[in-house]
């Protein structure tokens, strides 16, 4: 199962607004918790069960919550059991699709 995930600060010390460091603490969580992660610019996906993932993701929300009084969470799932690698195959999915298109 695939978890995307979003997690800020609602409140930032930063006149420019930036929550960078807060959203450093969560991913380095979800880094540290050995399960497969990818972080981009907006999300940051997690693989694995129920019972792995979501108690990551309430720890980087905690992470979050350390230094704003109020914390934002945005999550997202494609629940598919039975199925690993996802994250990547997924992806390779859609590119030779997008190849098959070209042809």
């Amino acid at each position: 199962m695939l978890f995307a995930f979003s997690v800020a600060p609602m409140t930032t010390p930063h006149e420019d607004g930036s929550v960078t460091e807060a959203v450093a603490r969560a991913v380095d969580i979800v880094r540290k918790s050995g399960l497969p992660n990818e972080t981009s610019s907006m999300f940051t996906t997690i693989e694995g069960e129920w019972d792995e993932v979501m108690p990551v993701i309430k720890a980087a929300c905690a992470a979050v919550a350390e230094v704003s009084p109020r914390v934002s969470l945005v999550l997202k799932a494609d629940l598919r059991p039975g199925f690993t690698g996802e994250m990547t195959a997924k992806v390779e999915r859609l590119n030779s699709a997008l190849e098959q298109m070209d042809q």
